[in-house]
């Protein structure tokens, strides 16, 4: 996967638009995440399942801490994706107080797949759900990953996680300084 092109797929996401009225003012939004990562340099995780134990007490919570210190080395902005729905990860927002981490529901799956992380995680009742990775995007190439040892889905209960955790993350992004535009 390092040095190539990030999946382009298709994300559908919900926006708050007050001209929608009501109780509840969100529409659909399309997103391609061909466009979304394709200048400056973004770091993605990716997590089994919004509202699951190490998700929302470490890994989002860690990133969402230290998006100050991913700025200032460079980084443009953080994105979390996740095999979820729009609905679910915006609810997971709210309740995880997130200001600065982008919530991207992968709810088909499909960005997962392409990047070759879609388990099978029936065994728990949840279905497909990606493995736990992070990486670095640099101008829509990816730079680093970071994936968890293991990766599997043949029904076992292990979730490490410590590779994607935000530190090493971090010292990898600032150890490796993005390199200028041409066309910045």
């Amino acid at each position: 996967m390092i040095g190539q092109q990030v999946p382009d797929i298709c994300l559908k996401t919900r926006v708050r638009d007050e001209t929608v009225g009501g109780s509840n003012p969100f529409r659909w939004q399309d997103v391609q995440t061909g466009e979304l990562f394709a200048k400056g340099r973004h770091v993605v995780f990716s997590l089994p399942g919004a509202f699951t134990p190490t998700c929302s007490n470490s890994q989002l919570p860690g990133y969402e801490a230290l998006h100050g210190a991913f700025l200032a080395a460079g980084v443009e902005d953080i994105s979390c994706i996740s095999v979820n729905d729009a609905f679910v990860m915006y609810q997971w927002g709210k309740t995880q107080g997130v200001k600065n981490v982008k919530l991207l529901p992968d709810g088909s799956g499909n960005f997962t797949r392409r990047m070759g992380m879609l388990i099978n995680k029936d065994h728990l009742g949840f279905g497909f759900r990606s493995w736990r990775y992070a990486m670095v995007i640099d101008d829509g190439v990816i730079s680093q990953m970071f994936v968890e040892p293991g990766c599997n889905d043949c029904g076992t209960d292990e979730d490490p996680y410590g590779a994607t955790a935000p530190e090493p993350v971090l010292e990898w992004v600032q150890a490796h300084p993005a390199r200028a535009r041409a066309n910045a």
